[in-house]
């Protein structure tokens, strides 16, 4: 599991980017490149990393459930993710 620390910067990255969209790509429509530069840096969505909404974990991670791999193995394999089952030829 991933450090309680970097979750919670990531969550924090998370609003930032929320709050500050708006203001973004009005800024960026007017060609204001000097104004866009003052926001703060996390505030852009690039910085965005993609983490397992249950570990944390930021490698392996699968976009269309949301979990990284180990999870999507573990809860597969349970039963838990429904219309999944493993592979069998």
């Amino acid at each position: 599991m991933a450090r309680k620390s970097l979750i919670a910067r990531e969550r924090k990255r998370e609003r930032m980017v929320a709050k500050y969209a708006e203001k973004r790509a009005q800024l960026k429509a007017e060609g204001n490149w000097d104004e866009l530069d003052k926001l703060p840096r996390n505030s852009n969505p690039i910085r965005l990393h993609n983490r397992c909404g249950l570990t944390g974990r930021p490698k392996g991670y699968m976009r269309k459930f949301g979990i990284c791999r180990v999870k999507f193995r573990e809860m597969a394999l349970d039963g838990k993710i429904p219309g999944v089952r493993k592979a069998s030829w």
